[in-house]
């Protein structure tokens, strides 16, 4: 077969199977950068291609010292430092606001997966790491759908709501008890701004969906500002 001859091909050492594994490293980092990028996350198309490509190199230049000095070189020691040190480098992008969102942390898996598809193609092993690519790729577009449509149907919620008073807190206490809405959670925070109500960090279940909820908070005349976290 064709494709056979081209990855037995790549698997020697050689000139063309280094220039065709780094070509390839770049294109699998790009790949995934670009719907980071696209989506304005902090590490995007540069981050991921420098990730890819370093991981390929590292493993590359593993079986170099292994075919220079001979089979009592440990081929797995320098990716697994890539691995473990890429985990630093998806912290920086994972972040928490200040209504405790967290944010990044599947630009942070992401990175981590480009750098194991790029210890896979340094060391060439193509056909695992083609199929890894697109499968990440499938994650990042349709499960992300499939993940938006599961969370419509989720009955329970994390809301930041603002309050005029600190009197309507306890108004709006007793109006979710009053619509059957269990809170599970409620961290008050003091006003933002002097002479403004307070703010609240809240967990809310309730068995009729999101759009029953979001409907009722909206209603509220207590409930001054919310948004979904």
């Amino acid at each position: 077969m064709p494709f056979q001859n081209i990855l037995n091909q790549l698997n020697r050492w050689g000139h063309i199977a280094i220039i065709f594994r780094l070509t390839f490293a770049l294109v699998a980092g790009m790949t995934i950068g670009i719907d980071r990028e696209m989506k304005r996350r902090g590490a995007g198309i540069k981050t991921h291609v420098l990730v890819c490509l370093g991981s390929a190199l590292v493993i590359m230049t593993s079986e170099f010292i292994y075919r220079r000095f001979g089979g009592g070189t440990d081929l797995s020691r320098l990716g697994a430092q890539v691995i473990s040190g890429v985990g630093f480098l998806g912290v920086g992008t994972i972040m928490v606001t200040g209504r405790n969102q967290v944010r990044g942390l599947t630009t942070a898996a992401g990175l981590w997966a480009c750098a194991c598809i790029g210890l896979a193609i340094g060391i060439g092993f193509i056909e695992g790491a083609v199929i890894c690519l697109l499968l990440v790729l499938l994650t990042l577009k349709l499960i992300t759908k499939l993940d938006v449509e599961i969370y419509q149907h989720s009955k329970v919620f994390d809301l930041y709501l603002e309050f005029d008073t600190s009197k309507n807190v306890s108004v709006f206490v007793r109006e979710m008890r009053q619509r059957n809405i269990k809170i599970q959670n409620m961290e008050l925070n003091k006003p933002q701004l002097k002479g403004g109500g307070p703010t609240a960090l809240i967990t809310l279940e309730t068995p009729n969906g999101r759009p029953y909820i979001l409907n009722t908070l909206h209603e509220l005349k207590c409930v001054q500002f919310v948004e979904e976290l």
